[in-house]
């Protein structure tokens, strides 16, 4: 999981905008840019190469 410090600080790369976790703790959201982050061993990835588009 997620350290509540480090989630209260991370960004968006591309907006800048607050992500938030999803319901299982696996993904970083950015509901600006429909797109997350996967989280990996309890590391988000935030990079803009691996995010993925939020299914609508």
């Amino acid at each position: 999981m997620v350290n509540k410090e480090l989630l209260d600080i991370l960004a968006c790369p591309r907006c800048k905008e607050k992500v938030v976790l999803d319901d299982e703790g696996r993904w970083l959201v950015c509901g600006r840019c429909a797109v997350k982050y996967p989280i990996e061993e309890d590391i988000p990835v935030m990079l803009l190469d691996r995010a993925v588009d939020l299914e609508r």
